[in-house]
């Protein structure tokens, strides 16, 4: 969380950051510290109070919130990805393709489509009846083990959980793949070695991030419901939910020249004088 706080500050504060790449990666690093709020400070008060309850409608609205950021997130990485496409494969029509307008729009529908469609599915969840006993097999209310808890037909909430989980998962990874294809594609063609690699340099934190997020994510939600994968996916549910947005800050600032010189400017330790 801390990390994700930092870039937020380094690319409001810092005029080389002022860029569409930053802007992404700022609206990413603020999401991501709300999406680990909505799971650590309850995981937190378990461990050190060892009180394992949840009300129903904190329950609810920690799903909404989850459901909400996650499906956030998936937009975010296309947009992120289109941005490198249209840098990196139209670079003379860059300035024009994503000016200012065109990134906060981009940011806003994202913002807006991930609330709306886990609004619907909420809507549904709620309206169940848990007739006991309502303990979650899980360190968190995700939807499959909160479902299933429910004494009414669910078909309707789970079928709509399911379209909506591949319109919110699926197309935003159709964006990302088509975009890295045609990137590589426009990377082989560079003549130089050393215009290859500054062209990959750009995009390879972004791909890194991508492949953590959608692989434990697949995992999670693809692979079938079956108790000897039960523990495995909650395994794999620590790894998008809360080791993802703490690595995803080093990801950035370790492989990105730019982020590391905007640190170094910002935090530089001044000379004591006599």
């Amino acid at each position: 969380m801390v990390g994700n706080v930092l870039l937020i500050v380094l690319v409001f504060i810092d005029q080389h950051l002022h860029t569409p790449m930053y802007f992404f990666l700022g609206n990413l690093s603020f999401l991501e510290t709300c999406y680990s709020s909505t799971i650590m400070p309850r995981m937190l008060i378990r461990f050190l109070s060892g009180n394992q309850s949840i009300s129903l409608s904190g329950c609810i609205a920690q799903m909404y919130f989850f459901g909400f950021l996650a499906t956030t997130e998936c937009y975010f990485l296309a947009v992120m990805s289109y941005d490198r496409y249209l840098a990196i494969c139209r670079p003379l029509h860059y300035a024009m393709l994503m000016n200012g307008r065109i990134c906060i729009l981009l940011i806003t529908v994202s913002w807006i489509f991930g609330a709306l469609k886990l609004g619907i599915v909420i809507f549904l969840v709620s309206r169940l009846t848990f007739c006991g006993p309502n303990e979650i097999n899980h360190f968190f209310c995700d939807f499959t083990p909160v479902i299933r808890l429910s004494c009414d037909d669910t078909y309707l909430a789970e079928t709509t959980l399911l379209i909506f989980s591949s319109i919110g998962t699926l197309f935003p990874l159709f964006i990302i793949v088509i975009s890295y294809v045609s990137i590589i594609k426009s990377i082989l063609r560079i003549p130089s070695t050393i215009g290859k690699q500054k062209a990959f340099s750009t995009c390879s934190s972004h791909i890194i991030v991508v492949c953590c997020f959608y692989g434990s994510l697949m995992i999670v939600y693809v692979l079938p419901n079956t108790s000897s994968l039960s523990e495995v996916k909650k395994l794999f549910s620590l790894f998008y939910t809360l080791l993802t947005p703490l690595v995803n800050p080093l990801i950035y600032s370790l492989r990105n020249k730019e982020v590391k010189e905007a640190m170094q400017k910002t935090f530089k330790i001044l000379p004591i004088t006599k």
